[in-house]
């Protein structure tokens, strides 16, 4: 069996398109030799020099990404990171797919889910993890720059270093060989020296099928 390929995942468990290309990679370790590790970043941290330029409606929404970062980062740092994944998947497809309340108790529904604690939810309400909440969103956003969002993803570089990029912005998730081709060419344009964007604008909302 190839050795598999570390590729480091940030992700913000509010944000829907981070959610569909967590679902990507997650395919992609299947057809792919690839292990994702994940790691924490906050819209809510990304955001603090733009709150002025924003609507009330965001900046209200803003201030509910708090609670599910500071959550995961309490688990990560009290069971390790190897729970990161599970807990993820549990409340990401509470909050996109069944489109549950960003409230307590979803989060002890999903900490139950992923085998986790209960009282790990008391952390949501806690400023005790923000300094590591911080630090792990700057691990991913100093690779990339501040003009981009979540998700972050990372892989080891041909010089030793690691080449990093934003998205891929994606719906609905590929699957199987597709999955496997929007990977390969991923990393065939973020490795390019020089290479900065390809976009084009969304015509249409995630679908989480």
């Amino acid at each position: 069996m190839p050795e598999k390929t570390p590729a480091d995942f940030w992700f913000d468990p509010l944000c829907p398109w981070a959610w569909m290309t967590s679902r990507w990679m997650l395919e992609v370790e299947r057809v792919r030799p690839v292990e994702v590790r994940w790691h924490v970043m906050s819209l809510a941290v990304l955001n603090e020099p733009r709150l002025g330029e924003m609507s009330e409606e965001y900046v209200a929404l803003l201030k509910t990404a708090w609670g599910p970062v500071r959550v995961c980062v309490a688990a990560e740092r009290e069971h390790g990171p190897e729970v990161l994944g599970a807990l993820y998947t549990a409340l990401g497809t509470r909050y996109h797919n069944q489109g549950k309340e960003r409230n307590r108790e979803t989060l002890v529904e999903a900490l139950a889910e992923a085998g986790l604690p209960a009282g790990l939810a008391d952390a949501a309400e806690s400023d005790r993890y923000d300094a590591e909440v911080r630090a792990s969103h700057k691990s991913g956003i100093d690779l990339v720059g501040q003009d981009v969002g979540t998700p972050v993803i990372a892989v080891p570089g041909a010089d030793g270093g690691q080449t990093a990029f934003f998205g891929p912005v994606v719906t609905p998730t590929p699957r199987g060989e597709a999955a496997a081709r929007l990977w390969d060419g991923t990393l065939l344009v973020a490795s390019t020296p020089g290479f900065f964007e390809i976009k084009r604008t969304r015509d249409t909302e995630p679908s989480f099928d």
